[in-house]
């Protein structure tokens, strides 16, 4: 394998982490997220945003008791809307920032940019179908019962008038409010590409630094599919666990007896920095960005290709970005969504790169905790594989008990393992096909 690290290519900025914020449903802050992670905490629970007694699956992991108010309090995303992943993706950026210890002066003038990755936004399809049917809120006065009709995405700003907020009721939402915040004039780019839309953010936030046309980026991802028609769609593809006797031990990523995963909900965000403009302020670094490699799998929009080919690939770019040998990676943070076909795939390309360091190399999912958080997944996923890197452990895979034949990797079972590790790999497949690998490694 060509050797293309940063230290061969002059030309090339080398790119750091410097700051994470978490909104999880295993807990909001850092600090109580590392702590669940190590014990192996779920954070999958019966639905209490909206009735789900109907679906088939009738648990998600929720972010339970979020406080926006608290989270964000002086800030101006409150006065414009009350969007849970708006809101969500504000929250986690302020505790990037702060953990960071930047200000909004450290990305003004064009030299920070905010590249997240997002999901559909459920509120525009809902608002197209009334409209379509001759349902114009603004026409009506308050007390009209049309209006009552759009409650769900009505807002009140305080004066005492009704509003919709179009602005953040889109996909691009939660990067424009925390551009807005803080006050960001460079890039500003929402990644669309489902599961794999963290992950690729996160990528595409190293390069703009490492080509030097940033100096700092806040990156990650955030989403909620917890909805009527989220958790709906994904029950009528057949992708969901209906372990509803027990959602705590639904998620069973690797396990001989998965069914499906949960749906999850929350917000990730990076401080990806500088390498040189990061130590000369003497800012705390969790890891270097060794490498990113993407692909799609040209294939189906629900099934992973049947050979693990893209997956394969997005691997295989990210070590050669990173000038690194397959021997060289300690762990990896797998996609893991606890679906038959996905779990095993993924074993599948994990071999096909690693050869024989596949059974060397520890495995283990996040989401066994968290749930799928789509858009979200591989910001979260980046962070716990960091914050073990940190405080030395890797997390373990939950809910692991049948040893499955075509998944016979090891996926560090039930309990977390305490061991230093300094380099890692975490994967991104998502639906459709796109897929992201990045690399980290502990500061040299």
């Amino acid at each position: 394998m060509k050797t293309n690290t940063a230290a061969s290519r002059p030309d090339k900025k080398e790119v750091v982490i410097t700051g994470v914020g978490v909104v999880s449903p295993i807990g909001t802050g850092k600090d109580s997220f590392c702590s669940a992670l190590y014990k192996g905490t779920s954070g999958i629970d019966h639905i209490t945003l909206f009735d789900a007694s109907r679906f088939p699956t009738t648990f998600a992991g929720e972010v339970r008791g979020f406080d926006p108010e608290t989270l964000l309090a002086g800030t101006e995303v409150l006065k414009a809307t009350r969007e849970r992943r708006v809101l969500m993706a504000a929250g986690a950026a302020r505790q990037a920032v702060d953990d960071a210890g930047i200000t909004a002066d450290d990305m003004a003038e064009g030299k920070g940019g905010v590249i997240l990755g997002a999901g559909v936004h459920p509120v525009i399809p809902e608002i197209n179908r009334l409209m379509s049917s001759g349902i114009y809120p603004h026409l009506f006065d308050d007390d009209s019962p049309e209006v009552e009709k759009f409650e769900h995405f009505v807002e009140e700003d305080g004066s005492g008038e009704n509003r919709v907020y179009p602005i953040y009721n889109r996909a691009n939402g939660g990067t424009l409010a925390v551009a807005r915040q803080y006050r960001i004039a460079g890039p500003s780019h929402t990644v669309i590409s489902a599961c794999a839309a963290a992950t690729q953010a996160m990528g595409e936030a190293y390069h703009l630094i490492e080509r030097g046309e940033l100096d700092i980026a806040l990156s990650g991802g955030y989403d909620s599919m917890v909805f009527n028609f989220g958790v709906y769609a994904f029950c009528l593809l057949g992708l969901m666990s209906t372990c509803n006797e027990n959602p705590a031990t639904a998620m069973k990523p690797f396990d001989l007896k998965r069914d499906g995963f949960a749906l999850g909900e929350g917000a990730g965000v990076l401080v990806f920095e500088e390498k040189e403009r990061a130590l000369k302020r003497g800012a705390t670094i969790y890891a270097e960005v060794a490498g990113y490699g993407a692909s799609v799998d040209a294939y189906k929009v629900t099934d992973p290709h049947p050979e693990g080919t893209g997956a394969a690939i997005a691997m295989e770019k990210a070590l050669s970005d990173a000038g690194m040998r397959p021997e060289e990676i300690d762990y990896i943070n797998a996609h893991g969504t606890a679906t038959p076909k996905n779990d095993r795939i993924e074993t599948m390309a994990i071999k096909k790169v690693f050869g024989k360091h596949a059974y060397s190399v520890a495995v283990s999912s996040t989401k066994s905790m968290i749930g799928h958080l789509m858009a979200a997944g591989g910001a979260l996923e980046l962070i716990a594989t960091l914050l073990g890197m940190d405080t030395g452990f890797i997390h373990p895979t939950i809910n692991y008990e049948t040893p499955d034949p075509h998944c016979d990797l090891d996926y560090v079972p039930n309990k977390a393992r305490e061991v230093d590790f300094s380099t890692a790999l975490s994967n991104s497949f998502g639906l459709g096909g796109q897929n992201g690998s990045i690399i980290v490694r502990k500061p040299r």
